[in-house]
């Protein structure tokens, strides 16, 4: 993906994607979300739901179940840290984030 990760003093010190494991096998993840990547941080859209699916099919059936009737923010495609990832809105305002680290 063209201009990622991207560069500059300003948001060189952010936090890309932390992890922390819970309970049970799962795990709580976090990123900042910069304004020169495009996000408007408010009350409401400061949160996203991450699934990981074992396989990029699995990955693209929930992906196309969620996304319908709500709005695609990145088509699923081959991410430069290696994973298959995209981003939608569902019809109820809910966020979600995709992440299968399949191969093509």
């Amino acid at each position: 993906m063209e201009g990622m990760p991207p560069a500059g003093d300003d948001i060189k010190n952010l936090v890309m994607h932390v992890e922390l494991l819970i309970t049970g096998g799962h795990k709580l993840m976090g990123t900042d979300a910069p304004e020169q990547m495009g996000f408007k941080v408010n009350f409401g859209n400061n949160i996203y739901i991450n699934l990981q699916p074992d396989t990029r099919a699995e990955t693209k059936k929930l992906f196309n179940g969620l996304s319908a009737g709500g709005k695609i923010e990145m088509e699923l495609q081959d991410m430069f840290w290696g994973d298959y990832f995209g981003s939608c809105t569902d019809k109820f305002g809910v966020q979600w984030m995709f992440s299968c680290n399949e191969k093509a």
